[in-house]
């Protein structure tokens, strides 16, 4: 996302980077350590980016609870991706060593935890019962689709249906949240949120493919992980599925024999597979389509600074390719 414009909420995003500094702070230095490893390790911290906007889209102008959600939201996200370093064995994010590769899984998945919870204080303090039942649900769902992705490793035969299940869960579902918590601190009524909800979830269905694609396209060097990663995990995404359903016998042949007998001496040749099909071309479009309805969902919406952001966004998640 660095070719946005931030400058209109540029003030928020600060206020944004402070609250995350001092409500993760611990008197156990282990945990304020590890935290800060992966907090500040600065990624695109779109979901919590998606808060603030939604909340200045409908007119937030004071006050700093909707920063505290937007960092109660970016802390999910951070517990999440600590417990996902763990379950994938990942020795780096971003380009940079992760935690459990320096402090260890069992600190990783307690510090993760320690996130996780401080997240559910910081709900309490917006004192709103609808909030605190959407996000309880939220990360209900989070885990129900971190646990489907782990079962659903090395299957050759996870369907289209079953793979957009996992991402929904996985990834959507805080995408959406991150919108309707604006919506339901600032009172808008259900249409109003029910909106904001489907644009974002549109968008980190958008998301989730193009970085499943960027697995096997992607510069490594940006990326911070090698070209096809996720499938030497075992995670079969949706580019793979395309080529097992669409591929001649050989090339489904080569796929499934690699991904079952777990040859990584094939994954060279499964990644020039994938980038010389047709399947990179249909993902694109599939992920077209989700851009197209997130952007349709911000219609109703008086044009604005704000809305342009949230329209960027969209349109730059799939710019990311080139």
């Amino acid at each position: 996302m660095s070719k946005l414009n931030f400058n209109e909420i540029q003030q928020d995003i600060e206020i944004l980077d402070q609250i995350i500094k001092d409500d993760l702070s611990s008197n156990v230095v282990i945990i304020n350590t590890i935290a800060e490893h992966i907090a500040f390790n600065r990624g695109k911290r779109i979901r919590p980016i998606i808060t603030i906007l939604c909340g200045k889209l409908l007119g937030h102008q004071e006050g700093k609870l909707l920063h505290k959600m937007a960092a109660m939201i970016e802390y999910i996200h951070t517990a999440t991706l600590l417990h996902d370093d763990v379950v994938d064995e990942s020795d780096l994010r971003r380009g940079k060593k992760t935690a459990n590769s320096i402090f260890g899984n069992a600190a990783s998945i307690l510090v993760g935890d320690f996130i996780y919870t401080r997240s559910f204080q910081m709900m309490v303090e917006s004192n709103s019962m609808p909030l605190m039942k959407l996000m309880a649900e939220t990360t209900n769902k989070i885990s129900e689709g971190e646990v489907l992705q782990l079962l659903n490793i090395g299957r050759i035969d996870l369907t289209e249906e079953q793979y957009f299940d996992i991402i929904e869960s996985k990834t959507a579902v805080l995408f959406e949240a991150s919108a309707r918590i604006a919506a339901i601190l600032l009172n808008s009524d259900q249409h109003i949120e029910k909106l904001l909800g489907q644009y974002a979830k549109n968008l980190g269905i958008a998301f989730q493919i193009i970085d499943d694609i960027l697995d096997y396209i992607g510069d490594s060097s940006i990326m911070g992980k090698d070209p096809g990663d996720d499938l030497q995990e075992g995670k079969i995404t949706l580019p793979i599925i395309y080529l097992l359903q669409n591929g001649t016998e050989e090339v489904k042949d080569i796929i499934r024999d690699s991904i079952l007998n777990h040859d990584i001496q094939k994954l060279p040749e499964l990644v020039s597979l994938v980038k010389s099909s047709q399947g990179i071309n249909y993902c694109l479009n599939l992920a077209n389509e989700y851009i197209n309805k997130a952007i349709k969902s911000l219609e109703p919406f008086q044009d604005s600074s704000y809305k342009k952001i949230m329209i960027d966004i969209a349109l730059q998640s799939i710019n990311r390719i080139s």
